[in-house]
């Protein structure tokens, strides 16, 4: 069973226990990427047009996740239990709505990506955790975020750093003095090289969430996930996760 399928048993699973009305309405809309994080500066990608944040809202509370296949979506709580998760807009509907939900039960936090100089900031801050929790190691990135990055170069060295990404444009390019691998073809490179993995969230929604864990796993190494896309299924599962910033 996939990790989202996973999280959906246990997000169906709160919702019986807290016997939540089903015919409630979840209404999810693309966010511009000002709406999304504010007047951070920086290389994000969501100011390139190749991601893009959605924004579901459940009794006033709202819940984003980062998706390639933004559009807007509205029914009910049951409506949305019956999507079917092979589909890749779907996911990024129901992860969305699943953090909007959450949110409002209490379950999960940092749904909400953060803004303005938070982004910037964010990735000094990830480095200085990662370094409290586990020393000077050798940190492999799966998911190219310039900001978290260049933390981890500045916090570590590049030699201490490497990185896959599925963004063709990225693949091949140096970046703050690390070469950017191939996220289809060099991720068991990546987990042989590394001594800690730090992965996007948003790999649940691209469909790439079980594949790095497996990878991570079989190496024995510990894995964490950063940003708001999966707060929710990090805290259904136990997921290890990290979002210093995320409202």
């Amino acid at each position: 069973m996939s990790i989202l399928e996973k999280a959906k048993n246990e997000f169906i699973r709160v919702c019986n226990e807290r016997s939540l009305d089903l015919n409630q309405a979840v209404i999810i809309h693309p966010l511009l990427p000002r709406d999304a994080i504010g007047d951070a500066e920086g290389d994000f990608v969501i100011k390139k047009g190749k991601e893009y944040v959605i924004e579901a809202t459940f009794e006033n509370t709202c819940g984003q996740a980062f998706t390639g296949t933004p559009c807007e979506w509205s029914g009910t709580l049951e409506e949305l239990l019956s999507l079917e998760l092979s589909d890749i807009s779907n996911r990024g509907i129901f992860v969305s709505a699943m953090n909007a939900v959450l949110r409002t039960l209490g379950v999960a936090t940092g749904t909400i990506h953060c803004r303005d100089e938070d982004p910037t900031n964010c990735g000094p801050e990830i480095a200085g955790q990662l370094k409290a929790r586990f020393g000077s190691k050798r940190f492999g990135l799966v998911g190219l975020q310039p900001a978290i990055l260049k933390g981890l170069t500045n916090h570590f060295a590049p030699e201490f750093v490497r990185v896959v990404d599925l963004n063709p444009d990225n693949i091949g390019s140096l970046k703050f003095g690390v070469e950017i691998w191939d996220g289809q073809t060099d991720l068991r490179r990546l987990v042989e090289w590394s001594e800690v993995g730090l992965a996007t969230g948003s790999s649940i929604v691209n469909g790439t969430i079980d594949e790095v864990i497996r990878c991570f796993k079989d190496d024995g190494k510990p894995l964490v996930f950063f940003g708001n896309t999966i707060s929710g299924a990090a805290a259904l599962l136990d997921i290890d996760r990290i979002c210093p910033f995320g409202r």
